[in-house]
């Protein structure tokens, strides 16, 4: 069958393009393969820390597929931070701005050589929905493929993820860890590549990637050492050229619907508050309606069913064994909690996707509907005097839901770091951390190393946080970020001070300070804004151009 080239004739057909065709000749390509389509293979491998380190040998497996289908797969790379790496310290600052720079320069490297498909291979946190925007944006026919979770690591007879190595910290700090415990955790939490493996970030987002359809469900699921991963990216390969021979495009799968379908798995599985952040700046590069209240008015509709880390037992390998996403996907639509008309990239709707589940006997990672983990999903948007335009916080129990207490205030991560490490946070504290939101970080740092350090030391029940900055996937407790506006922006967090006392009620969707309208507007009219962290380079571009946290932190 005869493969269209609707763009690429436009580097590599006629008399004058023989110098393209010579630099191109250059590197390996032939006139068979320039006269075949062109398939961009967008990869984003690194050699820094596991979530992509085995993309290499996934992305050769895409490019046999394509091959085999009619197609020239041409390679490029673009970047990756880790959010695990980099946590706690300033380098956390380009984990989110590193979104849109993959967005960016997938964009441009299509755009620029004339693709006429695309195909996004992603890990790490901010590479799947960089690559979802990219994709997005472009509209031609492509598909995502994640790499995989890694397994689970073992200690002292039980398994841990990297979640556990930032709780030990924190344990060891209050006495409760010794020096051979940390060190023997941190050997042996990450035994092997993929991503970290509970449903943090980057497993949220390959749950969301199937249930927007732009990937093939079942697929994103296997684990990243698996054989079958290898299967199922020469399969990818197959199929994103099949999709340029039927112009299948990601406008056809990204829709009102699909997007409610994201969100209703980000609920159902107790998934990362990340993902609210990512769909409302999918949506917008798909000129899609989408508000913040719309992930709280779906998660309260949406009965948690996964019992997934960080808030429950298993991890996403787990999952895998027991059936995969598509098993959620089928227990969601037998409660009619989903579109099940929304189209996939494999052609067939998601209900007849999820009608493919097998659910292994005895499985108990999926529990039925009648009986959830939770009658609610996990992602709640609350609003108040400290949050005109919305926080959101992952409750994923019924415990610990209400907090009253004084605030301590940090202007930044490391001196609230600082004070937990150093026993200074007592029960009943509400820690703020501000100016760490999309302008003020810049980059919206995630807090994991204090959450994680508070948890640890036994505080977990007792104290709340409250910050302009996001969370890590593997925060657990009574943690609410995404503060907006932010303080950096004039927010209202901007003019607590030690001792307040904060409110934080889940039921009542309610973030407040128990603080007098005069009293805080006097406080705002005296405020100055602190001097930006950076003057120049990618770091000041996004802090002079990124939206509030309430609209995707996106840049204009």
């Amino acid at each position: 069958m005869n493969t269209p080239k609707p763009n690429s004739g436009q580097i590599t057909d006629g008399p004058s393009r023989a110098g393209a065709r010579s630099m191109l000749k250059a590197v390996g390509f032939t006139d068979d393969d320039l006269r075949r389509p062109l398939i961009g293979v967008a990869n984003t491998w690194i050699e820094i820390g596991p979530c992509n380190f085995h993309l290499r040998r996934l992305a050769a497996k895409i490019k046999e597929g394509i091959r085999a289908a009619g197609g020239t797969p041409m390679e490029f790379n673009t970047v990756s931070i880790s959010d695990g790496i980099t946590m706690g310290t300033e380098g956390m600052k380009t984990s989110l701005i590193s979104r849109e720079v993959i967005a960016d320069s997938v964009e441009l490297v299509a755009r620029g050589n004339h693709f006429d498909a695309l195909i996004g291979l992603t890990a790490c946190d901010k590479t799947n929905p960089g690559m979802v925007m990219a994709l997005a944006r472009l509209n031609l026919p492509g598909l995502v493929l994640y790499g995989g979770s890694i397994a689970p690591g073992s200690f002292e007879g039980h398994d841990v993820t990297i979640m556990d190595v930032y709780e030990a910290i924190g344990a060891h700090a209050a006495g409760r860890l010794s020096d051979e415990q940390l060190r023997s955790i941190e050997n042996t939490a990450c035994p092997a590549a993929g991503a970290c493996g509970g449903q943090f970030t980057a497993n949220t987002m390959s749950a969301v990637m199937e249930f927007l359809g732009v990937s093939p469900m079942g697929s994103n699921g296997i684990p990243a050492m698996s054989a079958a991963k290898d299967a199922a990216a020469f399969a990818a390969g197959q199929l994103v050229v099949d999709l340029l021979r039927r112009n299948a495009r990601p406008s056809d799968v990204i829709t009102r619907e699909a997007l409610e379908n994201a969100i209703t798995v980000v609920a159902a599985t107790g998934g990362s508050t990340n993902a609210v952040l990512h769909l409302l700046a999918i949506a917008r590069e798909m000129g899609l309606a989408l508000h913040i209240d719309d992930f709280d008015a779906i998660s309260r509709r949406t009965p948690l069913i996964a019992d997934l880390k960080p808030g429950g037992r298993f991890v996403a390998t787990d999952l895998h064994a027991a059936g995969g996403i598509q098993l959620v996907a089928q227990r969601l639509l037998a409660g009619g909690y989903l579109h099940g008309e929304a189209m996939t990239v494999t052609g067939r709707t998601l209900a007849e996707e999820a009608a493919r589940a097998q659910e292994t006997p005895g499985q108990a990672v999926v529990v039925p509907l009648d009986r959830p983990l939770k009658s609610s999903g996990g992602i709640v948007i609350l609003h108040g005097n400290l949050a005109p335009e919305g926080a959101v916080v992952k409750v994923t129990s019924e415990k610990h839901n209400r907090h009253r207490g004084p605030a301590r205030v940090f202007d930044s991560e490391e001196a609230a770091f600082a004070a937990v490490q150093a026993r200074q946070i007592q029960a009943g504290d509400v820690v703020v951390i501000r100016y760490e939101g999309p302008r003020g970080g810049p980059g919206m740092r995630e807090m994991l190393a204090v959450t994680a350090a508070i948890v640890g030391q036994g505080l977990g029940p007792e104290v709340a946080l409250v910050t302009d900055g996001r969370f890590s996937g593997a925060t657990r407790g009574l943690m609410i970020g995404h503060v907006a506006p932010e303080a950096a922006r004039g927010g209202p967090l901007a003019a607590v001070r030690d001792g307040d006392m904060l409110v934080i009620d889940v039921a009542e969707r309610q973030l407040r300070a128990e603080v007098s309208d005069d009293e805080l507007a006097g406080r705002l009219a005296a405020w100055q804004a602190p001097a930006p962290h950076y003057a120049r380079g990618v770091m000041a571009k996004y802090a002079n151009t990124v939206s509030s946290a309430a609209s995707g932190a996106v840049t204009t």
